[in-house]
């Protein structure tokens, strides 16, 4: 861990408990479509991935799928934001860890990530913020987590990630750096966690 210079988060599972956020948005766009609710497939498949790849894998015809993305351009995430809830301890950790290293965030939020951060007033908490938007191929592909170790100089040697799904395993392997799994044991990582506070004897041990 003296090789480490930055601290990545994924957002979904990790930052936030966000599994009834996801359920009860993309369950409005689904009844607004006069669609029935997720399933738990369906439910685990969104929380994980972009919401054009979700809205793709819900709605199985081009047509409906065009429908749905443009309904949810003109939809307000805001309302949902009362779902979720803050890892207890990411405020704390984020407070630590500012004073020596590197903080930042790779997720496959695409547009809502800004009013999530706002919203919990973590927006000065963070050196660098890179979403499904921001690269060519979100996660499982490393694209984010290399444009993270891009932006700041540093080897893959130099970066842990936190993160809860295989994406974001996978992502980590490809990338090469430090793998944080977060309440999953099915995971292969370096570290298994169940809570944000276990990162302090981590990271500074």
């Amino acid at each position: 861990m003296k090789e480490i210079k930055t601290v990545a988060f994924d957002c979904d599972g990790v930052m936030f408990d966000t599994i009834n956020t996801n359920r009860a948005y993309y369950n409005h766009i689904l009844a607004n479509f006069g669609k029935p609710e997720m399933t738990q497939e369906e439910l685990q498949y969104v929380h994980m991935h972009t919401a054009d790849k979700s809205i793709a894998y819900l709605f199985a015809d081009s047509t409906s799928c065009n429908a749905a993305i443009d309904y949810c351009k003109s939809l307000s995430y805001m309302p949902f934001l009362k779902n979720m809830s803050i890892e207890p301890h990411l405020k704390p950790l984020l407070a630590k860890l500012r004073k020596k290293f590197k903080t930042a965030i790779a997720t496959n939020r695409t547009t809502t990530m800004d009013c999530v951060l706002s919203e919990n007033k973590l927006e000065d908490l963070f050196d660098l913020v890179v979403t499904a938007i921001d690269v060519e191929r979100p996660k499982p592909y490393p694209d984010s987590l290399i444009k993270i170790i891009d932006h700041f100089n540093i080897t893959p040697e130099n970066l842990i990630y936190i993160g809860d799904s295989a994406l974001d395993e996978q992502a980590a392997k490809a990338a090469g750096v430090f793998f944080v799994a977060y309440n999953n044991l099915s995971m292969s990582a370096d570290f298994h966690i169940k809570s944000l506070k276990e990162m302090e004897s981590i990271i500074f041990r």
